[in-house]
């Protein structure tokens, strides 16, 4: 059994004792894929550092969060670009739009947002969305950029049943996190519309741990309970999940 964490900041963990013992842990739990999202110019070095120490595991991808499309935004997205053409990449990610903690940057995070989907675009890449409180937001964009070299991944899907077959129409996978096994989240009745082949798992460590780590630090190794959690949903094996979903990100990312 192999499974894929699609979206993990495991480099947070600079400890080296410590992120080896996290890398043990997903070992022992069959979570031997570990795709890594960049956010900024600072995390890029975190992410090398993490890749070199674990080729077979850790793959990484570059792009500036929304979150991080600041005044200086032009400057950092001419710093990630620079860095993508001296490094192997598997996505244009984590990009997007987030309205949950500053609304005022929604221009500027629009203009970033398209500039990095035609980066992923010319190079053949797949892109990681991160979207939070903007589906509108973000659906408009890709209704705009749309064409059969569009796709990728909506990381950490909390939509409804119509948001979901709507990223799916586009050409995306959902990517199912900790909140599927919060039980109040209404994931599980939506998933339940949603085919298996339509997903993607993640953790987004150290961020969403799920039950019964909920509220606390998240790492990649308790994906196994998004991985259970997903089987009860589907009423199927943790195995079959394990098999569909890491396809999944096979085909994702290339890999």
């Amino acid at each position: 059994m192999v499974l894929t964490d699609t979206h993990t900041h495991i480099y947070y963990e600079e400890d080296p004792e410590n992120r080896k013992s996290v890398i043990q842990r997903c070992i022992d739990n069959h979570i031997t894929r570990l795709f890594l999202p960049n956010v900024n110019t600072d995390s890029i070095t975190l992410i090398d550092d993490i890749c070199a120490s674990y080729p077979e595991m850790c793959f990484p991808m570059l792009g500036l969060h929304p979150c991080d499309v600041k005044a200086n935004y032009q400057e950092e997205l001419a710093n990630i670009h620079s860095a993508i053409n001296n490094r192997r990449i598997y996505a244009i990610g984590e990009i997007g739009i987030d309205l949950y903690w500053d609304k005022s940057t929604l221009e500027i995070q629009r203009i970033a947002f398209k500039q990095q989907i035609n980066w992923a675009k010319s190079l053949g890449l797949p892109i990681v969305i991160h979207c939070r409180e903007a589906f509108d937001e973000v659906f408009e964009v890709l209704e705009e950029e749309k064409d059969d070299k569009l796709r990728g991944i909506f990381h950490c899907f909390t939509g409804n049943s119509e948001q979901a077959r709507r990223a799916i129409d586009l050409n995306f996978y959902l990517g199912i996190g900790g909140v599927v096994t919060y039980k109040k989240a209404g994931l599980d009745v939506v998933l339940k519309e949603i085919s298996l082949d339509n997903l993607v798992l993640e953790t987004d460590a150290p961020y969403l741990a799920p039950v019964p780590y909920r509220g606390k630090k998240n790492e990649s190794s308790y994906l196994i309970y998004v991985a259970d959690k997903v089987a009860e949903i589907y009423e199927t094996t943790i195995e079959q999940v394990a098999e569909i979903t890491t396809a999944n990100s096979v085909k994702i990312f290339g890999i």
